[in-house]
């Protein structure tokens, strides 16, 4: 099965908190979002293994984007 945890605002990627092969656990933040000078974190749903990290930080993002890929 493959998860994708995707943005829930638009904003600029501030920070990736997680790699390709991190183990991440369902409610762990995986990557912090910046807009109108607030910090997001958005955190995973799922618990699984990051397979692919779509975003890099210093990108823009739309509500709905996949920013990380998990499997299990």
């Amino acid at each position: 099965m493959m998860a994708k945890i995707q943005s829930s605002m638009t904003g600029t990627v501030w920070k990736v908190l997680v790699r390709p092969g991190d183990q991440v656990e369902a409610g762990q933040e995986v990557v912090i979002l910046e807009s109108m000078k607030m910090e997001i974190p958005i955190q995973s749903d799922y618990t699984g293994v990051v397979k692919d990290v779509k975003v890099e930080e210093g990108s823009f993002v739309s509500d709905g984007d996949v920013l990380v890929e998990l499997a299990d």
